[in-house]
C-alpha cells in the first residue's frame, strides 16, 4: 500500500470544488422508515411471483428480456417487453435502496437524515461530475499543487525509508508520516513552516546517505515543499493517508 499527502481543500474559499463538495444531494441510510417520501427504490418482483404471472411462458419471458435463468429477483426497469411489464405490474413491490434525496425533504427532515447518515455515505454535486470534469476543475484551481492534477499526491510506499532517515536527522513531521496515517493526524497550518525546514534539512542530508537516496526521495521532498507552501499561502491544513 502507498501513502499519499494531501491538503484540506475545503479550508479555503479559493477551492473551486468547495461549493460542490459541501452541497450534499443524497445520503444513504440503514433504515429509510419515516423518510419514504424522498427515498429511492427499485420496483422488483420475486422470481416465484414472476413465474406465477408468466405461467408456461417463463422461458420465453427470459429470452425476450435477455435475463439469466439464475436470477432471484426481476427488476422492472430491466423488463423490455411491454406486455410482460403489464403482467408483472400487479405483483411488483418497492425495494428501497437506502438512498434518500435531500432536496425532496423539508428542512427538519433533511437535517435528521444528514445526522443519521455515515459521513462516507453521501453523494455531493462534486460526486456527480465525470472524471474529465473534475480534472478540468483541478487544472484551474489555485490549490491544485500537484502539477495541476489536484491537491493530493504520492508520498511513497509504506515500506519507504524516508521516515526513518528523517527521524535520524530530527525531522519529526516527516518521520511521523506512517503514524500520522494510522492515527488520521490533521496537521495545522502552523506546522507547515516546520515542514519546510525539515524539507531543507533532508535535502542537505540525503547526499550523505547515498546517490540512490537522493534519486528516490528528491521528488517526495519537492511535493512536501509544495504542500507546505500551499498550506501557508491559503491557510489550509494538511494530512497523510
Amino acid at each position: 500500500m502507498g501513502i499519499s499527502m494531501a491538503i484540506f481543500e475545503l479550508d479555503s474559499e479559493k477551492s473551486l470544488c468547495k461549493n460542490m463538495k459541501v452541497s450534499v444531494l443524497k445520503v444513504n441510510l440503514k433504515d429509510v422508515k419515516g423518510f419514504e417520501s424522498c427515498a429511492e427504490f427499485d420496483m422488483i418482483v420475486p422470481v416465484a411471483d414472476a413465474k406465477a404471472a408468466m405461467g408456461a411462458d417463463w422461458e420465453g419471458f427470459l429470452k425476450r428480456n435477455r435475463m439469466d435463468a439464475e436470477i432471484e429477483l426481476v427488476y422492472m426497469e430491466k423488463v423490455k417487453n411491454d406486455m410482460d411489464k403489464a403482467k408483472l405490474q400487479p405483483v411488483a413491490k418497492k425495494q428501497y435502496t437506502g438512498w434518500v434525496v435531500l432536496d425532496q425533504a423539508d428542512q427538519a427532515s433533511k437535517q435528521k437524515m444528514l445526522d443519521l447518515a455515515d459521513p462516507d455515505e453521501r453523494l455531493t454535486k462534486w460526486d456527480m461530475l465525470s472524471f474529465e470534469e473534475m480534472g478540468e476543475a483541478c487544472k484551474k484551481c489555485e490549490l491544485s499543487w500537484d502539477e495541476g492534477r489536484g491537491c493530493i499526491g504520492t508520498f511513497g510506499p509504506e515500506t519507504g525509508e524516508l521516515p526513518a532517515l528523517a527521524k535520524k536527522y530530527g525531522c519529526s513531521i516527516i518521520a511521523s508520516v506512517p503514524d500520522a496515517v494510522k492515527h488520521k493526524t490533521k496537521f495545522k497550518v502552523e506546522d507547515a513552516p516546520r515542514l519546510l525546514e525539515e524539507v531543507k534539512v533532508m535535502r542537505e542530508k540525503l547526499p550523505l546517505e547515498s546517490k540512490m537516496a537522493v534519486r528516490r526521495y528528491s521528488g517526495v521532498l519537492d511535493r512536501l515543499e509544495k504542500v507546505a507552501n500551499i498550506s501557508i499561502k491559503y491557510g489550509v491544513r494538511f494530512y497523510f493517508i
